[in-house]
């Protein structure tokens, strides 16, 4: 096993995604600073090493919802969600812009929906996009265009948005960031026997059963089953994966050293793999 940690120091373009409970404080909703801040510096570190690197964040919806203080009756109707996302986008926006530039780094905002993947201009373009800003030495910060999708939040939680953007621009490590250590034969917070898996050689039909859409999480909404269909997206487009944990973000700079930390997915490139089958249908 620590054969293939070692080979994580060794990647040229990581995909980290963040999702909405990792960024704010649970006792408030609001925006973590310290947290936020150490997330920007890991990622800034990184990119002077030369490496591409794109971040995934959700939070815009949240975001919106504490500004407006939606109540608790409106809070899952499609336009209510949509309008605090349009608010809470360019809070969440105007956060990362300011920290990174503290880094003297320069950030981008793209926002996707299932067309920029599913029309083939669109992926094209898109590509083209990320391309040229990681050309540039941009970290691009990525979201679903919550505003104007039409099921909110279509990617779960931008775990599938964060292996489509792997798979798009051909990163070859994706990291999520949850808030659980990585995979379990079981719901750990449910059943004390569960066991991990600290790797995951291949995605097998009862590896793939283990996700149950569980989410220990009010803010976001993705659970274990949306994070294994990344691993399946990430790792058949030929990026390794990893599932850690998002309480202390500093464990980025630990995958990267290569340390024995969340579960490891390993990539098994397929020559079939065609990224427009995972947004169709």
């Amino acid at each position: 096993m620590d054969q293939f940690r070692e080979l994580l120091k060794n990647k040229k373009r990581i995909v980290v995604k963040i999702g909405s409970s990792s960024l704010r404080h649970k006792e408030t909703g609001d925006f973590d600073f310290v947290k936020i801040d150490t997330l920007v510096r890991e990622l800034c570190d990184i990119r002077n090493q030369d490496k591409d690197v794109i971040l995934v964040s959700s939070g815009a919806i949240a975001a919106g919802r504490k500004v407006v203080h939606i109540e608790a009756e409106e809070r899952d109707k499609v336009s209510v969600k949509q309008a605090c996302a349009a608010i809470g986008q360019a809070r969440l926006m105007m956060t990362y812009e300011k920290i990174f530039s503290e880094y003297g780094q320069v950030a981008a905002q793209i926002l996707m929906t299932k067309d920029t993947i599913a029309a083939d201009l669109n992926r094209f373009n898109a590509h083209n996009t990320f391309m040229e800003l990681l050309k540039l030495g941009v970290i691009p910060v990525v979201n679903e265009n919550d505003t104007i999708s039409t099921y909110e939040i279509e990617f779960g939680d931008n775990d599938t948005l964060s292996a489509i953007v792997a798979a798009l621009v051909g990163a070859d490590l994706l990291i999520l960031l949850s808030d659980i250590d990585g995979l379990y034969t079981d719901d750990p917070r449910k059943n004390p026997d569960a066991k991990f898996l600290p790797i995951v050689s291949e995605l097998t039909p009862e590896i793939l059963a283990m996700g149950k859409g569980s989410t220990g999480s009010d803010v976001g909404t993705g659970g274990m089953d949306t994070k294994l269909r990344a691993a399946e997206i990430a790792t058949r487009s030929g990026a390794d994966m990893i599932i850690a944990n998002a309480k202390d973000v500093r464990i980025i700079h630990r995958i990267m050293d290569g340390r024995d930390v969340g579960t490891l997915f390993l990539a098994h490139q397929d020559e079939n793999f065609y990224l427009k089958d995972y947004v169709e249908g």
